[in-house]
């Protein structure tokens, strides 16, 4: 890169560098950013006239009133205000897309489960439509807990939009690639990326590699935030400059639409005869972004024990119980084990926390076998859980020197509320009858004398 001259012969780069073309680098921070010259008022939120003929326009992820260290607000200079985005709305049925509470009677949530992958059919699906709820928790009208789905996309949304008023997601892929044509501008992931989008934000998906397979959480509660390091400090876990969120962009096309919201756990539709992705400037604090898991830092025991899965958090919602999350979004990738004397995959446990897991790629070190890529596994509040015998034997007797834990990643969606099966994911999905034996085999190795067994 070429320097440029500047005043009292100080030399600076003329882009920063780093950046991905098409984002902005930082998590939380207040970004600024415009598709036309001029179109982003400045020193000033909502002039008598904005340039260009927009409309300006607040979109608010928290209330007014919320401390400034929480408060997340956009200001959009958008072609036409939001209300034109929407007529009259006609409820319509996404069948198999659940919020809670959701108990049906006939599907028993008291249990540890694991699912093989939901398998791909011949039926052409969209978001919307291939979205299937594994588990809920908690309640979308009290704006506590979360759903976990799965989803299977082969096409992508055509002059179809949609939003959710109810919840923020978070988009894990594990097959294929998708495009976010939001409001605020365009969003690309695949398989070992992720995806945040907010409440309230409207946009439209895309297939760009299919088939598109995935695990989104539906978090209906505080937003996202990076955990606290604590005496950790200040670096390693997730870096918020390895968050990306991305620069305006928007369309000005004059074509029927259809608009699709979320609201209260409902669907309802509306036509209108434009594009909604109209924003052309905008600055604040409440916007989509992206990670790449790969630049997640994790930390460990460097001598001895096994410390908690928490360090492995990548992003928190608080709930009203601190230190206690609405969800927790938790990583688990290739790293070294070099702790000595210790059990080194995950211990025996039975947790206040609800745990939903999912295999991205490669094998899970406390579940040799079964727990395959696209999988997922639920070990409900309370109920005991940790290594089949196969890794109960290979970790209690294996030489402990430095050794990488290659060919991983597997995340865990953990909330403090109980997770209750959808009837797809108690008799439609792909469950496994035989988890439970995988304990089965299991000794007593208790006979009374001292000593290692």
């Amino acid at each position: 890169m070429t320097s440029v001259s500047a005043p009292h012969g100080l030399r600076t780069a003329p882009t920063p560098v780093g950046t991905v073309a098409g984002y902005m680098p930082g998590f939380g921070n207040d970004f600024e950013t415009e598709a036309l010259p001029g179109a982003l008022p400045q020193g000033r939120n909502s002039p008598q006239k904005c340039d260009y003929g927009l409309y300006g326009e607040q979109l608010s992820g928290t209330a007014f009133t919320a401390p400034s260290h929480q408060n997340e607000r956009t200001w959009c200079y958008r072609i036409r205000p939001s209300v034109k985005h929407s007529h009259r709305y006609t409820r319509i049925d996404l069948p198999y897309w659940k919020s809670a509470p959701h108990m049906p009677e006939d599907v028993i949530s008291l249990g540890q489960y694991r699912w093989d992958p939901v398998p791909h059919s011949d039926t052409p699906l969209t978001w919307l439509t291939g979205m299937r709820t594994m588990t809920t928790a908690g309640d979308v009208n009290t704006q506590v807990g979360m759903a976990s789905h799965i989803y299977l996309v082969t096409e992508s949304m055509v002059d179809s939009y949609f939003y959710s008023a109810d919840s923020e997601l978070l988009v894990v892929p594990q097959e294929g690639r998708l495009r976010f044509c939001t409001e605020l501008g365009v969003i690309d992931i695949a398989p070992q990326d992720i995806a945040v989008i907010p409440r309230g934000l409207l946009y439209r998906v895309e297939v760009l590699e299919g088939p598109c397979r995935g695990f989104v959480c539906e978090n209906y509660g505080q937003t996202f935030e990076l955990p606290g390091r604590g005496p950790i400090g200040a670096n390693c876990m997730a870096n918020p400059r390895d968050f990306k969120t991305p620069v305006a962009a928007f369309e000005d096309r004059e074509t029927p639409s259809v608009v699709t919201i979320k609201w209260c756990g409902q669907f309802h539709e509306t036509h209108i005869g434009h594009s909604p992705l109209d924003v052309v400037a905008w600055h604040g604090n409440y916007a989509p972004c992206k990670y790449d898991l790969t630049t997640y830092c994790p930390v460990g025991a460097v001598l001895f024990d096994h410390p908690d899965p928490s360090i492995f958090t990548v992003l928190t919602a608080p709930s009203s119980s601190p230190g206690t999350a609405n969800i927790d979004f938790v990583l688990f990738r290739e790293r070294w084990m070099v702790a000595e004397d210790t059990f080194r995959p995950p211990w025996y446990h039975k947790n206040v926390m609800s745990e939903l897991m999912g295999n991205i790629y490669g094998q899970y070190d406390a579940k040799p076998k079964g727990f395959v890529p696209g999988g997922m596994s639920l070990h409900n509040m309370m109920l005991p859980h940790g290594p089949d015998k196969t890794a109960f034997e290979g970790a209690s007797n294996a030489e402990l020197g430095p050794r990488k834990l290659e060919n991983t990643m597997s995340f865990m969606f953990e909330t403090r509320f109980p997770q209750h099966l959808t009837r797809f994911a108690g008799q439609e999905a792909p469950l496994q009858d035989d988890y439970i034996d995988c304990w089965e085999s299991l000794e007593k190795k208790f006979d009374g004398t001292p000593g290692q067994k």
